[in-house]
């Protein structure tokens, strides 16, 4: 039935911005909004508790539809299909046919090689076995030399009766990661544009559906960057490709068409949709710049790859929680491939079960939530299409710096981009130190009876074992675990478990919850927490403590009653005990309770981190 008048929404008459304040402020009842409501992101603008339609009035790119300039909404008008894609990082050829098959058989629609060990056409011919290269993409990410690989590539498909023009891919070919992680360029500047051309010429008449260049934003990720400064940097050398190539003689458009941006996902969900949005729509604004000669040349390809940053060794299983928002994010950003790393990548090669859990996840995504049929499901959500003008803005201001640093090149020569995210990833890992960000199973929520020990068979996150150059200032990826990692791992290895005691008084409620931080605070160095459900009396207590001959003890109770039993379970514990630690930290008090002989207090703002390494010390672990 089509009602002629209807009346619902005059019910409901619109309240205005001051209002909704008032009434937000009156319930602060005098408490700091800014403080209490205002997330101020480490990329260090501030993102309000809400927003509103006004909050879209400034931004421009709302009236451009999907697959339509600037891009920001996708480049697809009518579906977000994108490819499930498998990384494979064993390098024996065949063992990496195996798991190619596998994965093709069980849902993947692009594969990624590793090619350093392909060096003749039967190696190669080995690796492509029975894969149909015209029915799922194809993707080298490393290899000693790309061209080689390209050309060994063409020979084998062709003579499998492949219309190499119809075949899709790219290689992993990026200048700049060459120099960041080796700390020179590969052949001198020079040379390396000089390869990068010869690539593009050899895909342009053997393989016009493969891209050939690559900006590595993911280098920046995993190096503890933020989102502004991997979008910022990554549209940097982007666009000194642009130039240099352009000036070499190589058309615009065609140097577009042939890069790929490979972005890291990591945990912060929203962020991560709205940096892929503002990378589409930025990359348009820089290539229009070069008047291309056809739509194509804004159409960036880009890969979204799990952040190995935020991965963890201990509770590994929570690794595919993380990879799953990860994969939410870069999918209903519209990214073209997404690449689900194993959940215990960190630790171990991945195997069959690893690999079809990574596969699963985006599977899932696709053929249960329907991800990949609505284009842009983020559009007009004042919340994110905010964050994507926010990171946008923000970004442009690095990329702006750059520029008037004569280009990427001379930057990261100057240092200048290795120093920036140094800067971020000290301010990332001292907020995991104090715990201000959660790792979860590792700073904080630990599995105290896990052990990991046995189960790591590789650390680190390199590839290579190479010389490092002296030209530019290297950047080294690493995970913001690593270091609660060790205190653990030192732990295990050690063959100490210390013995921490909980001496629990007084108040239920405070007891208990003083208790569950102790236990988080000493479980995440592996030691052996020892819990009570109360005692009487201090006495009581030590005396249990000492029946259990306890390294350290905690005394857990509310701020007032340690006033009670400070004193005198100090007393009995001294030179009983390695260290006296008090959960809590009552200010007026805290110089007489060290006179009484209490070491540590342990508290919200405390370090953990260093904390930990000096127990470690003092247990005799470190």
């Amino acid at each position: 039935m089509i009602m002629e008048d209807n009346k619902l929404f005059t019910e409901f008459p619109p309240v205005s911005t001051e209002k909704w304040e008032e009434v937000i402020n009156k319930d602060l009842k005098g408490a700091d909004y800014e403080k209490k409501l205002v997330w101020k992101t480490i990329e260090g603008f501030k993102v309000k508790p809400y927003y509103r339609a006004e909050d879209l009035e400034h931004i421009e790119y709302l009236d451009s539809n999907p697959d339509q300039f600037p891009f920001t909404r996708g480049k697809q008008a009518d579906s977000n299909v994108w490819d499930i894609r498998q990384d494979i990082t064993e390098k024996d050829p065949a063992k990496a046919n195996a798991f190619a098959l596998d994965a093709v058989k069980r849902g993947a629609t692009a594969l990624g090689f590793c090619a350093k060990n392909i060096e003749t056409e039967e190696q190669m011919s080995t690796l492509l076995k029975d894969i149909y290269l015209t029915a799922v993409t194809i993707h080298f990410n490393c290899s000693k030399d790309f061209l080689q690989t390209l050309k060994l590539f063409v020979a084998v498909a062709r003579k499998n009766g492949f219309d190499t023009t119809q075949i899709h891919g790219s290689v992993n070919f990026d200048i700049f990661k060459h120099a960041l992680t080796h700390g020179a360029f590969k052949h001198g500047e020079a040379g390396d544009y000089d390869e990068a051309l010869a690539l593009i010429n050899y895909a342009t008449e053997n393989l016009p559906e493969f891209r050939v260049l690559s900006v590595n934003g993911s280098l920046f990720n995993n190096a503890g960057s933020n989102i502004v400064q991997e979008l910022g940097f990554t549209l940097a050398a982007a666009n000194e490709l642009m130039a240099k190539l352009s000036d070499k003689g190589c058309d615009a458009t065609t140097v577009a068409k042939n890069i790929v941006f490979n972005f890291a996902v990591g945990g912060t969900y929203f962020m991560e949709i709205a940096k892929i949005r503002a990378a589409r729509m930025l990359w348009s604004k820089i290539v229009e710049q070069y008047k291309p000669t056809c739509d194509c040349a804004y159409k960036v390809f880009i890969n979204a790859r799990s952040s190995s940053w935020n991965k963890s060794i201990f509770d590994p299983y929570v690794n595919m929680l993380r990879t799953t928002t990860e994969t939410m994010s870069a999918a209903i950003a519209g990214a073209d491939s997404i690449s689900v790393a194993p959940f215990d990548i960190a630790f171990k090669e991945a195997d069959d079960f690893s690999y079809r859990i990574a596969r699963n996840q985006q599977l899932l995504l696709k053929e249960e939530s329907y991800l990949d049929k609505i284009v842009d499901p983020a559009a007009g959500s004042y919340y994110i299409e905010n964050l994507t003008d926010s990171i946008a803005q923000y970004a442009w201001q690095y990329f702006l710096t750059i520029e008037e640093k004569q280009g990427f090149a001379n930057a990261i020569r100057q240092g200048y981009v290795q120093d920036e995210i140094a800067k971020t990833a000290q301010q990332r890992d001292m907020d995991i130190a104090t715990r201000r960000t959660t790792i979860l199973g590792t700073n904080q929520y630990p599995n105290l009876t896990e052990s990991m020990k046995a189960k790591i068979e590789k650390q680190g996150n390199c590839c290579c074992h190479c010389e490092k150059g002296s030209e530019v200032k290297t950047i080294e990826p690493y995970r913001g675990a690593e270091a609660f990692e060790q205190l653990r791992l030192a732990t295990e290895q050690s063959g100490i478990r210390p013995k921490v005691f909980l001496l629990t008084y007084g108040n239920l409620a405070m007891r208990r919850a003083r208790s569950g931080f102790a236990t988080n605070f000493f479980g995440v160095a592996g030691y052996e927490i020892i819990d009570n459900n109360g005692f009487a009396s201090a006495e009581e207590g030590v005396k249990a403590a000492l029946d259990a001959k306890a390294d350290i003890v905690v005394l857990c109770s509310s701020d007032d009653e340690y006033a009670e039993i400070t004193e005198s379970a100090c007393n009995l514990l001294k030179g009983k005990v390695k260290s006296i630690v008090l959960a809590g930290f009552p200010k007026e008090m805290v110089d007489t309770y060290k006179g009484y002989g209490i070491n540590e207090f342990i508290h919200v703002k405390t370090n953990v981190l260093e904390s930990l390494t000096s127990f470690q010390k003092l247990m005799g672990i470190m």
